[in-house]
């Protein structure tokens, strides 16, 4: 699903859960300056750059597409959060990962569950500096892993992408200070994989 501006303007991705249903993972001090402060930050510089450019009427995904500079960063940055954010449910909503197709191929591809998440982690863990790590499926619904740099998106490469974890230190330094891989190996807890899914059969 391609996110159009409204009224000239993209805006803000709405959670679906409270500022503190995720605790203890993500607590409600992190999303307010990660999701109130950081992404709301990226969308009004995005916002702001729009009126007169070549990108005033292309969708949030051909922005980050085909876009160059501050506006890629941005608009990249604005999708990689959105994606983000709605990904999660409370951790006692979600206690058991589902059995659905994207599971199932998973399984058939890394192994096991298990396996792909330690490989997912391990992406997370080694990507040096900021950006972000990546489940994405091609046109032929193979997953891929990867890692990107700053406000990389795969969308970029012509790839779907369904999960993603954040290793910007903003995304968890709160939290977890510099245990990165403590922070990401939590985020398992909150995975909505029916969201997920959901990308995943689009």
């Amino acid at each position: 699903m391609e996110t159009k501006a409204v009224n000239g303007k993209f805006e803000l991705v709405t959670l679906p859960y409270a500022a503190d249903g995720l605790e203890p993972v993500i607590s409600s001090s992190t999303i307010a300056y990660h999701y109130g402060k950081h992404l709301q930050t990226y969308l009004n510089n995005l916002n702001d750059a729009l009126p007169g450019s070549r990108y005033v009427e292309m969708s949030l995904e051909d922005i980050v597409r085909v876009g160059e500079g501050a506006v890629l960063n941005n608009a990249g940055q604005v999708l990689n959060h959105s994606l983000y954010f709605t990904q999660f449910r409370p951790a006692g909503e979600n206690a058991t990962v589902p059995s659905c197709k994207l599971i199932k191929a998973i399984e058939s591809q890394f192994g096991s569950f298990d396996a792909f998440c330690n490989e997912f982690v391990a992406k997370g863990i080694s990507l040096f500096g900021s950006g972000w790590v990546w489940l994405s499926a091609d046109n032929s619904r193979k997953l891929i892993i990867s890692q990107e740099p700053n406000a990389g998106n795969p969308v970029r490469h012509n790839l779907r992408p369904l999960l993603t974890f954040d290793v910007w230190e903003h995304a968890y330094y709160l939290d977890y200070q510099n245990r990165r891989a403590e922070h990401l190996s939590q985020l398992w807890k909150i995975i909505d994989w029916e969201v997920v899914e959901r990308r995943f059969e689009e």
